[in-house]
């Protein structure tokens, strides 16, 4: 169960922060954010922000990967910010999906991750 879920999207840049564990419910308000934005910008900037993350239930497993599959193309960055070493993996598991540009960021970095997102 996702403890809580937060998207604030401005422009093309779309910043998601995430506690507790994903779940295929968190995709239901992401997805048509995301395709909204995408509608109205073009390829997105977007910023995602672990606390206390304990990853994804099988069902949202299932969704991330089918949002990789069709959106993937439409992310022109993607900052991933974390508190632990798996989480640094993630980035290394989404360039197979996209042709995006993505860094790693620790939590302790979360202003230089913005800073990289926006340039």
């Amino acid at each position: 169960m996702v403890n809580a879920v937060e998207l604030v999207g401005s422009g093309n840049l779309l910043i998601v922060r995430v506690t507790g564990k994903l779940d295929a419910a968190a995709y239901e308000q992401f997805v048509p954010m995301v395709e909204k934005m995408v509608a109205e910008h073009g390829k997105l900037r977007l910023l995602f922000e672990m606390h206390d993350f304990h990853g994804w239930t099988m069902g949202a497993l299932w969704q991330d990967i089918k949002f990789d599959f069709k959106h993937g193309k439409d992310i022109e960055k993607l900052a991933i910010v974390g508190e632990s070493k798996w989480e640094e993996g993630m980035a290394a598991f989404c360039k197979p999906f996209t042709g995006a540009s993505i860094k790693y960021f620790d939590i302790s970095k979360l202003e230089e991750a913005k800073a990289w997102i926006v340039a």
